[in-house]
């Protein structure tokens, strides 16, 4: 149990700016101290005095308040509903309350928000307050959340190495200041990390291990990252070679998305299905030099693969996409968005493959007509969510084969298609669920 004179530490922020939390809602202090966000430190809640001319005999005798009766074990119940601002409230009612509401296990997770947010020293005071009974390591903080914090620099990352070897799931998204030396020594101190998002990371080119840890570790220190969900969305200069280096450490990647890395090719994809045979879902849309080698390379997760997205792949086609339905039969969610190149040939390959695909997304392919989506609607049963925008060749026709057979349709997107009101209204009455996404002002 802590001493009386330790002090806690709380985030005052600015006024209408969200300060920091624990998973469940954001913080509401406000106080503004040069503009900025800072960690401040407060003493316990002070005993209550009372004045020397009132004589105690002099108030009524007060029952205690019900909630005091309660037992440390429920009263630590409640406040693990409640967001890290009132666990912080909380902790200055009284001193039975500010133990209760310091207890690690109310702080498995540390989230903080906002661009002004001096996140760097936050993350310094919170971690030091939870080191109390384990000094210098924070044994119960499994999660750190700082995405949108663009004020976090490397220092912040390396408090975090050094002081929570315990952490399971790091999100810096959006947090362009930090550089793969922080990176690194996060993923080389927290052996336990499995989820990753440095999302809009501009300076982050691969992940890997410090040097030191390489040399303690070699020659298997390839093996010893256990990172599982890798988001690197955004990361412009990510090239072919930096994601050869993620995939001979992060070897048991099973969620890899890699969105609008624009310089990845074939051969980097080539790299990952060597030292990564475990990935479920995989996302490199936007990647304008990926093309039907590259799903070649793809298509040996064969079953593993659930989820594809390549959105956006002008170079891939029907070759492609024969590659990915023809080894990758469990399929579930495909995204080819914008990929002119694939025909009512490919959707046939798709189709009769990939039996049980529940999403697909073959919006501006301007190739895929009536014919594709009738043979979608004969074999695949179980579609949930199908998006059609922009699709030129498609008519009502289709899109009643599609309802006649999908009756579990949610979703379904007609934007900018020439459709009739019939053929809505057709799909309206037999998937009465679906959510018809349309641009038809006489549909209602």
């Amino acid at each position: 149990m802590r001493t009386l004179s330790t002090p806690s530490p709380a985030l005052i922020c600015p006024p209408n700016l969200p300060g920091f939390q624990n998973g469940r809602g954001s913080s509401t202090s406000s106080s503004s101290v040069t503009g900025e966000t800072v960690a401040m430190v407060h003493s316990p809640p002070p005993t209550r005095l009372t004045h020397p001319l009132i004589r105690l005999a002099s108030r009524p005798p007060k029952e205690q308040a019900s909630i005091e009766r309660l037992p440390d074990h429920a009263m630590v119940q409640i406040f693990s509903f409640l967001p890290t601002n009132q666990l912080c409230r909380c902790a200055r009612v009284c001193r039975r309350w500010y133990n209760l509401a310091w207890d690690p296990r109310l702080w498995r997770t540390i989230r903080l928000t906002g661009e002004t947010v001096n996140v760097d020293r936050a993350l310094k005071v919170l971690t030091r307050r939870l080191c109390q009974d384990t000094p210098n390591v924070c044994l119960m903080l499994e999660t750190v959340s700082v995405s949108g914090c663009r004020r976090l620099t490397d220092r912040g990352l390396y408090t975090i190495a050094q002081r929570c070897p315990e952490l399971r799931r790091l999100e810096v998204s959006g947090c362009y200041n930090i550089s793969n030396e922080a990176v690194f020594d996060v993923v080389s101190l927290c052996p336990n990390l499995e989820h990753l998002d440095v999302s809009g990371c501009s300076k982050v080119t691969c992940i890997s291990l410090t040097r030191e840890a390489s040399i303690k570790l070699s020659p298997l220190h390839g093996k010893q990252i256990s990172i599982r969900y890798l988001d690197m969305t955004d990361c412009f200069v990510l090239e072919d070679e930096g994601l050869h280096t993620i995939a001979a450490h992060c070897t048991q990647l099973t969620h890899l998305y890699l969105r609008r890395c624009v310089r990845l090719t074939d051969e980097g994809l080539r790299y990952l299905m060597i030292y990564c045979a475990s990935i479920k879902e995989l996302s490199v849309s936007d990647c304008r030099f990926v093309s039907d080698f590259g799903l070649r390379e793809i298509a040996k997760l064969e079953s593993r693969l659930r989820y594809l997205s390549i959105a956006h792949c002008g170079r891939v086609t029907d070759v492609g996409i024969r590659y990915v339905a023809k080894y990758c039969g469990k399929l579930r969610y495909l995204n080819a968005r914008g990929c002119e190149g694939i025909t009512d040939h490919g959707v046939e390959y798709l189709a009769k493959n990939c039996a049980k695909l529940k999403s697909l997304d073959i919006g501006k392919c301007p190739l895929v007509s009536d014919t594709g989506l009738e043979c979608l609607a004969l074999n695949c049963f179980n579609l949930k969510r199908l998006s059609l925008k922009s699709c030129e060749s498609i008519t009502g026709q289709g899109l009643q084969i599609v309802a006649a057979n999908c009756f579990d349709l949610q979703m379904l997107n007609v934007q900018d298609c020439e459709v009739s009101v019939e053929a809505l209204r057709f799909v309206k009455r037999h998937c009465k669920r679906c959510v018809i996404e349309h641009t038809n002002p006489a549909f209602f």
